[in-house]
């Protein structure tokens, strides 16, 4: 995904958040969340984006809940709203986080903030809630802000003395270690180690793998490409149209969007936390280092490919079990939730890995299942461990529902 880096090109983003604020949309909520996602997809990797827009939309809630009461208090003591402008509210919450944690991106964040007040009628109304709004991300900034995002590099890589390893180091070793949203612990939902490699399972996923996931595969259909394509994109650009889509129920107002997307901000986050734990306490080789090894793991089903490479860049971090999967449960998760016994809009998201192209689901299952079979797809997951990823950010999704504040 390109990063943004020059002045011109924040004010070239600047424009399009303009633009969008300004156009019709569902309401304020959403209309922000998608300023957010865009702008919080300039940070340096989906860890910190996906972290961001956890912050993002639990202030908003707040903000929104101080206004409207319409659900028991949740992570902060705010002071009634009532009369203050919601509109306001959530444009000075969502400025407040992304000017802290993005800061590369103000002129961005300052000319579409500045365009969403000019719209609101000066007087009271609108003074009220910016302040609300300031003190939502204020306080929800504090409290996150000895979560462990920000943690010295520690990792040591593994060797014997004297041999040369690859000394590029891998990614955030320690957002596993980070405080959680909803969970109790970060290994709350830890599963069990991968399969041993002298089982069925690792032979299946060996082969399977080695056949559909390779950057030549003659296996993989012309479908499954354009599936493995479009999800090599990262949190949280992809992911949070999907939840958006989701707001555009009939009959939804902006507290029971806020609720909604803090829910999802939070579920997605703590997924995160909860697979890098998983992650390093197992260290699990990646296909590619697996099947340029082929025949020293004790199974006679794996036959070394010395030149084996899969479809898309094999994420620098070790493979058990998948983060894209838990992810996308984990939305998936409050999803289902939310919607339990009521139809559900059909989800549609873009992705920038794939031109900008569109792809729909009619069910959550759909879209869960779409996305750990693209990492089959990719190269860079075996199939238990997209199912475990899976099984896992279901379980994150629905704590992360029932943890929301009750209406009043």
């Amino acid at each position: 995904m390109r990063i943004w880096r020059s002045e011109t090109c924040a004010w070239m983003l600047g424009l399009l958040l303009v633009a969008s604020v300004t156009s019709a949309s569902a309401d304020v909520v959403t209309e922000w969340n998608a300023i957010a996602a865009e702008i919080a997809s300039k940070l340096p990797g989906p860890h910190p984006a996906v972290r961001t827009m956890a912050i993002v939309q639990v202030s908003v809630f707040e903000a929104v809940n101080a206004i409207t009461g319409r659900y028991e208090p949740f992570r902060l003591t705010m002071a009634a709203g009532a009369g203050a402008s919601a509109d306001a509210a959530v444009a000075a919450a969502t400025r407040t986080v992304l000017s802290t944690l993005v800061p590369t991106q103000q002129a961005a964040i300052e000319a579409v903030y500045q365009t969403a007040l000019a719209r609101i009628a000066d007087g009271a109304a609108k003074t009220d809630g910016v302040a609300v709004g300031e003190q939502a991300a204020t306080g929800v900034l504090a409290l996150r802000a000895d979560d462990g995002a920000v943690a010295p590099d520690t990792y040591r890589p593994r060797t014997t003395a004297g041999v040369y390893v690859p000394t590029t180091l891998p990614a955030v070793p320690h957002w596993g270690k980070r405080k959680p949203w909803v969970m109790s612990r970060a290994d709350q939902f830890r599963p069990g180690p991968p399969p041993s490699l002298d089982s069925e399972v690792w032979a299946r996923d060996y082969q399977e793998i080695k056949a559909v996931g390779s950057k030549t595969s003659a296996q993989r259909t012309p479908e499954q490409t354009v599936i493995a394509r479009f999800w090599e994109a990262t949190a949280p650009v992809i992911y949070w149209p999907v939840a958006r889509s989701a707001t555009a129920a009939p009959g939804r107002d902006a507290s029971q969007n806020a609720r909604l997307l803090a829910a999802v901000g939070m579920a997605m986050d703590d997924a995160l936390i909860a697979v890098f734990d998983a992650k390093y306490a197992y260290n699990f080789w990646r296909p590619i280092t697996a099947i340029r090894n082929g025949g020293h793991d004790g199974s006679e089903a794996s036959v070394a490919d010395p030149g084996w490479t899969p479809f898309i860049e094999t994420p620098m971090h070790p493979e058990y079990p998948c983060a894209h999967c838990i992810v996308s449960a984990a939305l998936g998760g409050v999803l289902e939730a939310e919607f339990a016994g009521r139809p559900l809009p059909r989800l549609t998201t873009t992705s920038p890995t794939a031109s900008g192209a569109e792809r729909s689901w009619d069910s959550v299952g759909d879209f869960v299942q779409e996305v750990a079979l693209a990492r089959i797809f990719d190269g860079v997951h075996y199939r238990n461990s997209t199912q475990v990823g899976t099984a896992m950010g279901r379980q994150i999704g629905a704590l992360a529902a029932t943890s929301m504040p009750a209406a009043r």
